[in-house]
């Protein structure tokens, strides 16, 4: 029999996992908390919520499970690791210390400027007025964070002295995001253009993967408020080979190293978010797990069997893989409810899912779905991942979204530029 693996978490990101860790020929039972619709196809999915963590625990005792692999960061950061671990139970994913990598961003940039990693000049403000009279003092473009987790929505480009200081007074004053809100960092503006390196550490060997790009605006030419991520696609082409080899000796290790220093071991994915500008790379985030929707791009490229990429990181025996990918593109676009990242409408039947299925290259997974009386239905703000891989990126962006217009729901939106970037830089922008 085979190992049984239990996978935390139930969007886009988990069920891909689920997907990807379905393939090992060692893993014979996938089982999710809490899941979603889509993961339900490869397993069984228990109703427990992913910060239900003694509840997660007691599952994973009760089911015998092999290996839990973490998806959400707040289960992360409240310490999921910790538990399990003191249970004798194996997880893949960072302890709460090494989250802080991204549940503090204050931790984190102390973190870079010990160690002199590249990344943007930073202030901490707890209070309103002092944080107004610096913005009013420096000028904009600045971007304003919320110092804790807020869901990928916690940060704001403000270009104008306006939307800085409306920013200030939603997290200062309003609290837009509890607890997160009370400091902020305001972050000198970087120009240039993003793109993410998630790689493999046990502490010890760092093993990357290709670079992906995410699309965090709602609207086309990234405009509008920012989401949890409208689409992504793998590999990105403004990393080159010698950016990339600058990225994992000045960025992963030696923030590996002063993570070590502190007495942290940090065992998982750890998921830097950079901006490629004149002065080459720099850190604008890191985050401690699977980037979403970036994963969608990345893992179905992916040669190696994941469950043993997992196993081998909680055992800390990295240094005896190899990662290996595909050659060629993947690119997923992101379908969402009408009215998100703001109000919207679920319990929308959804169409077309036989259809895609049919095509080949193309996978969709599930992030805000549930099964309503027989019938797929919307059940979140982000709904579904269309990913397609292909030879080249202009190859898997035509497949995508000839796989996307096969979808429908009521109130359906998707941004239809994703890739565009990196088509730009490869001269294929279809016409």
């Amino acid at each position: 029999m085979g190992k049984k693996v239990l996978i935390v978490g139930g969007g886009g990101r988990e069920h891909t996992l689920a997907w990807k860790i379905a393939q090992s020929p060692q893993v014979g039972k996938i089982i999710a908390a809490p899941g979603n619709a889509g993961i339900a196809q490869l397993g069984e999915c228990f109703q427990i919520k992913d910060v239900e963590l003694s509840q997660l625990a007691d599952l994973a005792e009760k089911e015998a499970v092999d290996l839990t692999v973490v998806g959400p960061e707040m289960p992360l950061s409240l310490g999921i690791v910790d538990l399990f671990e003191s249970r004798g139970l194996p997880i893949f994913g960072p302890n709460q210390s090494a989250t802080q990598l991204e549940s503090s961003k204050i931790f984190s940039k102390e973190i870079m400027t010990s160690q002199k990693v590249p990344t943007g000049h930073w202030r901490i403000f707890d209070v309103y007025q002092e944080a107004l009279e610096y913005v009013y003092d420096h000028g904009t473009p600045v971007v304003i964070k919320a110092e804790g987790l807020a869901a990928g929505k916690g940060v704001t480009v403000a270009m104008e002295d306006e939307e800085a200081y409306l920013a200030i007074k939603e997290n200062l004053i309003k609290g837009r995001f509890g607890d997160s809100s009370k400091r902020i960092i305001i972050e000198e503006y970087l120009c240039g253009e993003e793109a993410s390196i998630l790689a493999f550490t046990d502490g010890e060997t760092i093993l990357p993967m290709v670079t992906s790009q995410d699309h965090k605006r709602i609207y086309d030419e990234d405009q509008g408020p920012n989401t949890g991520g409208m689409g992504a696609y793998a590999p990105a082409p403004i990393v080159g080979e010698g950016l990339y080899d600058f990225i994992i000796n000045r960025i992963f290790k030696p923030t590996i190293k002063g993570l070590e220093r502190g007495g942290i071991i940090y065992k998982g994915v750890l998921y830097a978010g950079l901006i490629i500008g004149f002065n080459g790379p720099k850190v604008l985030e890191f985050n401690v797990r699977f980037g979403d929707p970036e994963v969608q791009s990345l893992l179905p490229l992916l040669k190696n069997d994941l469950f043993e990429l997992c196993q081998a990181t909680v055992d800390r025996r990295l240094k005896e893989q190899k990662l290996e990918f595909e050659e060629g593109s993947c690119l997923c676009v992101v379908m969402a409810s009408g009215g998100y990242p703001g109000n919207y409408t679920t319990g929308y039947p959804i169409s077309g899912l036989e259809e895609v299925a049919k095509m080949e290259d193309v996978a969709v997974f599930h992030a805000g779905t549930k099964m309503k009386k027989g019938e797929m239905v919307t059940s979140g703000g982000r709904v579904l991942g269309v990913t397609a891989k292909a030879e080249n990126l202009e190859s898997a962006n035509q497949l995508a979204y000839q796989a996307v217009a096969k979808i429908n729901f009521d109130g359906a939106f998707f941004r239809k530029d994703i890739g565009y970037k990196g088509l730009a830089r490869l001269d294929e922008v279809p016409e």
